[in-house]
């Protein structure tokens, strides 16, 4: 881990810690009708409420060892490598993976038997008879909250494509009560919710990986680790 790295993530603000966290932008018809799958946040969420957003949430301590049937992408892991401890970036992928399941019911994974007991937080996604897959997950944008914010998070942001999916895409039959409204919404149509910035940005930015292909040349970068806000690229 970088020096500047370790900073931001022991930095407190208002009583607020900066923690990893992980977001996933499913991404449906590409090629004909592009749409990501987006949920709204509770009224009375700490974090966001009444916002649309993309499946996630923060990593937790279990994700770093989690068995993987498909590793991270070379491209994904290198650029990842680049920017945080080697060993956080399985845990953040893993972390996407989770939050999908349990905020969607969603499986980004491969049929088969766990070699040992799930841990806390992934014995459901286990029951399923599935082991998570990394197997086309693009690192395609990096945000650090704001300080001030009742909630703090250095948001690590994976595209993976709608075709990774293992099962039927519009049952969410087995989502936990996070996120309601769950759909698929077509980009061109997303600016008409209630989004938050950081999400309009992000949105822009798969747009633009639509025309220009994947894997992105560069990551987008906001780092907000003081009152001064910085974009950079990651290259």
């Amino acid at each position: 881990m970088g020096e500047t790295d370790a900073r931001v993530r022991a930095a407190v603000v208002n009583g607020a810690p900066i923690r990893d966290a992980a977001t996933v932008i499913v991404l449906r018809d590409a090629a004909a009708r592009p749409a990501v799958l987006m949920g709204q946040r509770g009224a009375t969420a700490a974090f966001m409420p009444n916002k649309f957003v993309f499946p996630g949430g923060a990593v937790d301590a279990a994700d770093a060892g989690v068995p993987m049937a498909c590793p991270i992408g070379s491209a994904c892991a290198a650029r990842l490598a680049a920017e945080c401890d080697p060993a956080r970036g399985p845990a953040l992928v893993a972390a996407a993976i989770r939050e999908l399941w349990e905020e969607t019911g969603l499986i980004l994974g491969t049929p088969g038997p766990w070699p040992d007991a799930a841990p806390p937080g992934w014995r459901g996604f286990a029951s399923s008879g599935h082991l998570p897959s990394a197997e086309g997950f693009h690192f395609v944008f990096r945000a650090i909250t704001p300080p001030g914010r009742p909630r703090r998070f250095d948001a690590r942001f994976f595209l993976v494509e709608a075709g990774a999916v293992s099962g039927d895409l519009d049952d969410f039959s087995a989502a936990e009560d996070e996120l309601s409204h769950l759909q698929w919404v077509p980009l061109a149509e997303a600016r008409r919710f209630d989004l938050p910035f950081i999400t309009e940005v992000v949105l822009a930015e798969v747009a633009g990986l639509l025309k220009s292909g994947l894997p992105p040349a560069s990551v987008p970068f906001f780092r907000n680790r003081t009152e001064r806000s910085e974009f950079l690229r990651l290259r």
